[in-house]
């Protein structure tokens, strides 16, 4: 038997955090618990402490980490690290085989990048680490880099549990649709926050959320599987899927097409990208531990559906699409600027239709140029963001 794989959770908190540490939970005998990041959410992060012992921690600033300490107690407490440098030493530094890195935005790009570095496995469920440093973050991975979006997932899974295969011809990514499917452009100008965090098939967090709303989550995946598989642009496709139950699909040389099925739980995802080329028992740990939750409780649909999106109406997608095709910072810029965009639709100081607006405002202000460096592609982001501030600040979209 052999021993648990040293796994550290950055995002710990989160909606894919908290679907690690349920399969740890499940696995004791597969995954040990030996490092957690979160920001802010200090009281789950304390439990998460208490359950299962990492020995080092971060968090987002000094007096978050006097809190958790005081929260913790006369409990054992671990080493607490602060900031950006507590999350990458978390990553690096940490005495983890494997890291899953699991925060929001751009702030993934760093620790993926020195996790890789320093030759350890990367279960990324950071699609912006990859729009912002694909070009030059493809180079490190070197076989240890392993989806968990459902989507690049599911094409993990019909490759087998790598990242290439010569007779792989193209690719059909699914979407749901969000919870605006069929609106159209007059529509979605006067959708509220409130209706575009409540997404028909997934629960998620709220920045993700909205991005599946726009459909700019399905635009970053595009630029993600690009990298990640080594395909050009016109052999990714992107069609609605309602359902939400065929996560994409891989279409081979010889016209055959491979689909991944599966409920809407991301521990799917998650679970392969600890253990692949082999798989875990969920159903069986579904059935046999509480904890676990009830994993597959949905019927097959039988009413399997596809269709193209809207691109007219979701732009977001097209613009994401376009900043692809132009790579060097472009999707840097457009990554930085939908993020900005995003946080203050979230605010209310922006409208749904403005998060597609302010992002193709920005990305006209800022040329693409070449990405040579991790430096350029972080320096790209701070820029993006500047000026969609700045933007925002005056102009009405």
């Amino acid at each position: 038997m052999t021993d648990p794989l040293k796994l550290s959770v950055l995002g710990s908190t989160g909606s894919i955090g908290r679907s690690t540490l349920s399969l740890a939970r499940a696995f004791p005998e597969k995954i040990s618990i030996v490092g957690l990041a979160a920001r802010d959410s200090l009281g789950p992060l304390a439990e998460q402490i208490r359950e299962f012992s990492p020995a080092v921690v971060s968090v987002s600033d000094e007096a978050n980490r006097k809190k958790l300490l005081g929260m913790l107690g006369s409990a054992k407490a671990p080493e607490v690290l602060v900031g950006r440098a507590g999350v990458n030493d978390v990553a690096a530094d940490g005495g983890a085989e494997a890291v899953l890195c699991a925060v929001v935005g751009a702030a993934g790009l760093e620790p993926t990048w020195l996790a890789l570095s320093k030759g350890l496995r990367v279960c990324l469920a950071n699609k912006e680490s990859l729009v912002l440093g694909g070009e030059i973050l493809m180079g490190k991975a070197r076989g240890r880099l392993a989806p968990v979006d459902s989507e690049h997932s599911a094409i993990f899974q019909a490759l087998g549990g790598r990242l290439g295969d010569p007779a792989l011809d193209s690719l059909i990514l699914t979407a749901s649709g969000g919870p605006f499917r069929g609106l159209t452009l007059a529509d979605l100008g006067k959708v509220s926050r409130e209706q575009a965090l409540r997404h028909p098939t997934w629960s998620m967090g709220p920045k993700i959320t909205v991005d599946s709303a726009t459909m700019m989550n399905k635009g970053l995946e595009v630029i993600e599987a690009h990298h990640l598989f080594d395909l050009p642009y016109d052999r990714i496709e992107v069609l609605v899927h309602p359902q939400s139950y065929v996560h994409s699909l891989a279409r081979f040389a010889d016209g055959s097409i491979l689909a991944q099925m599966g409920p809407a739980d991301m521990r799917l995802a998650i679970a392969y990208a600890l253990s692949h080329p082999g798989r875990w028992p969920l159903l069986e740990a579904s059935r046999s531990n509480p904890l676990f939750g009830s994993y597959n409780d949905k019927a097959i649909p039988t009413d399997l559906t596809f269709g193209p999106p809207d691109r007219q109406a979701f732009k977001a997608l097209a613009l994401a699409e376009s900043a692809g095709r132009l790579g060097g910072t472009a999707p840097a810029t457009l990554n930085a600027a939908n993020e900005v965009a995003v946080e203050a639709f979230l605010a209310n100081r922006l409208s749904f239709t403005g998060i597609a607006n302010l992002v193709e405002r920005t990305l006209s202000a800022l040329p693409a140029v070449k990405l040579q460096s991790l430096q350029d592609a972080l320096e790209a982001d701070s820029l993006a963001r500047a000026t969609a501030a700045g933007f925002l600040a005056k102009e009405n979209f």
